[in-house]
């Protein structure tokens, strides 16, 4: 079992930075695959970025590449997404997402992680 916990949303202006958190809880979560996520409403779930278990590996939407980092930090049972160059289409409330599996492969589907945390919104002004 994992409980997720995001943080570090709120409102920012175009261009600005951010960094989100997830502190997860539960003795698996280093060898969990970890996602991102965000939603707007009325629309679906889409992928953000994933980390592996190691932190070697990651993998993003096209829509973030170059402006969104990825990591994490086992120690603290910690992942994060550290935002630049935010537009205002990035304004959606963020997720973050755990795959118990322990075998890494690019995951993108919501139905593909186990685990969930409440979410954190994001807002980017013009």
């Amino acid at each position: 079992q994992v409980q997720l916990v995001e943080s570090g949303g709120g409102l920012v202006q175009a261009g600005g930075s951010l960094r989100l958190s997830c502190a997860a809880s539960g003795r698996t979560f280093s060898s969990c695959t970890m996602g991102w996520f965000r939603q707007t409403p009325g629309e679906e779930r889409e992928f953000v970025a994933l980390v592996s278990w190691s932190g070697r590996m990651t993998h993003y939407a096209d829509s973030v590449k170059g402006r969104f980092t990825i990591f994490r930090d086992n120690t603290k049972n910690t992942v994060y997404l550290q935002m630049n160059s935010l537009k205002p289409e990035d304004t959606a409330v963020y997720y973050c997402a755990a795959d118990q599996s322990g075998r890494y492969y690019v995951r993108t589907r919501p139905d593909e992680y186990d685990y969930w945390g409440q979410g954190t919104q994001v807002t980017v002004s013009s």
